[in-house]
């Protein structure tokens, strides 16, 4: 049976692979598929981890309050982990509230007995993700490598083509795994009967 890519260093490969260049044995190799590698591989994860709530990688936490107050405008802050890399939802008693993130902190106008709840994307572990996001994350790696291994502008681009086609199939897919969201008609009826 094939191996399933469930390490940085078998999505690296197989992204090398896709593009036409020599899989690496580590990160640290001599060649320049590893220096390449090691260098881009995970500023493209952490772009592909942004770009959407993907629900295998979203947490929930409870934050801790700081003792400082925000210079301005706000009454409180938190720290935000740093595995966080974005926020979707801060809610207290499961109602949202408003908020902004300045740095590595959130800032908010609640009171100190407020539970404040953040969810968030963080980076998942490459065993924990989906062969659909896997398969998305290798041709867009494929599409950079190309451009800096290959100098193959066309390889690129057509690799570039392929990873945002496998992204909106992914996010479709990822958005499922969730319960379906029952659509609110009560204002369209309250129009159409005025």
């Amino acid at each position: 049976m094939p191996k399933v890519a469930n390490s940085a260093l078998d999505v690296a490969s197989n992204a090398l692979f896709l593009m036409g260049a020599d899989s690496i044995s580590s990160f640290t190799d001599s060649t320049s598929e590893a220096k390449v590698a090691n260098a881009l591989y995970e500023d493209i994860v952490q772009a592909s981890f942004a770009s959407h709530r993907w629900r295998f990688a979203t947490r929930q936490v409870t934050l801790t309050r700081l003792d400082a107050e925000p210079t301005g405008r706000f009454d409180a802050q938190y720290h935000i982990p740093s595995s966080c890399i974005t926020a979707i939802a801060v809610t207290v008693n499961d109602i949202p509230i408003k908020y902004d993130i300045y740095q590595n902190k959130l800032l908010c106008n609640e009171v100190s007995t407020s539970t404040l709840v953040l969810d968030f994307v963080e980076r998942a572990p490459e065993s924990d993700w989906p062969s659909y996001f896997t398969t998305a994350v290798e041709f867009s790696l494929a599409g950079t490598f190309a451009i800096t291994l290959a100098r193959d502008a066309q390889l690129a681009q057509l690799m570039e083509q392929k990873a945002n086609l496998l992204f909106t199939k992914a996010r479709q897919i990822d958005s499922q795994q969730q319960t379906t969201r029952k659509l609110n008609t009560s204002r369209f009826i309250t129009q159409r009967l005025s």
